[in-house]
């Protein structure tokens, strides 16, 4: 999978999204289609990949920048200026493996906060990428994960919805000043 974005994965001082934390609102807003992937379009995912790359982080999807639109760019090989990183819009996944895997997960909306969740191994997803042309891959492992997760904030959920070990979250929460009323289990 190649992107058609000359992309550098350089960090810069001053990325162009702030990316919004546990408790706003616009984290748990349902992303809209996007009807054209257009001129417009790529200049989001422009400056979510440049965000994400200066939060060292490895997914990011459009409402956590405030963009209500199913956008997410998922790079799980950040350092790897070789491999460019996967743009997916309109993403919805077609199959999951009954085989699943617990594994540690944290937000760039929640720093500083990783805890296991459990989520299907193997996906299938359709998606069209950043010139709005119809894709399809398999992802499994990392890949999976990250897309999975990233999907999920389309939905207005968070990965600490997804934790099964209530004490151990809200231990976290509070140690990194999260309030534990934003959660909802999903």
């Amino acid at each position: 999978m190649t992107t058609e974005l000359a992309f550098d994965k350089r960090k810069i001082d001053h990325p162009p999204y702030e990316i919004h934390t546990l408790g706003d609102r616009v984290l748990r807003q349902t992303a809209k289609r996007v009807a054209k992937v257009d001129a417009e379009t790529r200049q989001i995912v422009e400056n979510m990949l440049r965000t994400m790359y200066s939060a060292d982080g490895i997914g990011l999807a459009a409402p956590q920048v405030a963009i209500a639109k199913q956008i997410i760019v998922v790079d799980i090989e950040p350092d790897e200026a070789a491999n460019p990183p996967l743009i997916l819009i309109n993403p919805v996944i077609r199959k999951k493996s009954p085989d699943l895997s617990v594994a540690q997960e944290g937000c760039l909306s929640i720093p500083e906060v990783y805890l296991d969740v459990k989520r299907p191994e193997v996906i299938e997803v359709a998606f069209k990428d950043e010139l709005g042309r119809p894709q399809a891959i398999r992802a499994k492992g990392l890949l999976s994960r990250a897309i999975q997760h990233e999907m999920d904030h389309l939905s207005g959920v968070l990965f600490v919805d997804r934790v099964e070990n209530a004490l151990l979250l809200n231990q976290e929460l509070d140690k990194h000043g999260f309030s534990q009323k934003d959660v909802k289990p999903a």
